[in-house]
Formats: C-alpha cells, sequence, structure tokens
C-alpha cells in the first residue's frame, strides 16, 4: 500500500490514497495551521473506527442481522509527554435494527477485535483497547 502526503502551506497537506480518495490534514492555529482539516491523530482513530466498523457489518450483514444503522464512538487517551502516545482506547458500538440477536452483536464485535481488523490488532500492541456494544431496537 503506498499513499503521499503533499505539504499544501502552514501546517496543511493534503493526504492522497492508493484508491484515489484525498482527505485534508492540518494543524491547530496555536501550531501555524488554519484548522482546516483532520488531525493525525484524529485520523489514526478514524481509520481503526472504520476498520472495525465494516468487520462488524460484514459479520452481522452475514449473520442475516437486519441492521439499519451502525456507529462506532470512540474514545481515547493520551498520555501528558510528547510523545503524546494513546495510552486507552475504547470502541462503543450503537447497533440499530429489528430483531438483533445480542450473541450474534457481541459475536461481530469479538471477532472483529480478536481476528479481523488490522488496524485495532496492530495498535493494541501499544495501548490498552476495549469494546463494548448496545443494540437499540428501530
Amino acid at each position: 500500500m503506498d499513499v503521499r502526503i503533499k505539504w499544501v502551506e502552514g501546517m496543511m497537506f493534503l493526504a492522497e490514497s492508493e484508491s484515489g480518495h484525498a482527505i485534508v490534514i492540518d494543524g491547530p492555529p496555536e501550531i501555524g495551521g488554519k484548522n482546516m482539516g483532520v488531525r493525525p491523530m484524529e485520523m489514526l482513530l478514524l481509520g481503526m473506527g472504520g476498520c472495525t466498523s465494516i468487520d462488524v457489518m460484514q459479520i452481522l450483514q452475514k449473520g442475516r442481522q437486519n441492521v439499519t444503522d451502525c456507529v462506532a464512538e470512540i474514545s481515547a487517551e493520551r498520555v501528558d509527554t510528547i510523545p503524546k502516545v494513546f495510552s486507552k482506547i475504547h470502541v462503543h458500538f450503537i447497533i440499530t435494527g429489528k430483531g438483533l440477536k445480542e450473541a450474534v452483536v457481541a459475536r461481530a464485535v469479538k471477532l472483529s477485535a480478536e481476528k479481523y481488523c488490522s488496524a485495532s490488532i496492530m495498535l493494541e500492541k501499544a495501548v490498552e483497547i476495549s469494546h463494548d456494544f448496545e443494540i437499540v431496537e428501530a
């Protein structure tokens, strides 16, 4: 996989993916940015959240669950010293649907966390990651 990060101005960069998509990365004004894009550490969480969400949805769809919405709310804590790495990440899934089976949802979240999500499995080598879920009947 190859990506390209091109400086635009100040602390703004254009990140281009191998698949042909682009995202603006920018810093806050206090470091010379204009707050026009996602911060790099936010992007790391977004990538992990997208990875695990795709896994969970694929597993639920294969399990013939009638899902109408899937939201992953991710909260993370960072250490106070430089480098300000993540110390904890928590993923909370809110799965909405009709007649969802709790055991199937629990299995989907567990399989993503332990077997399929490359991003979270890689990150958990350095960060404490936890997952939970709630089911909302639609």
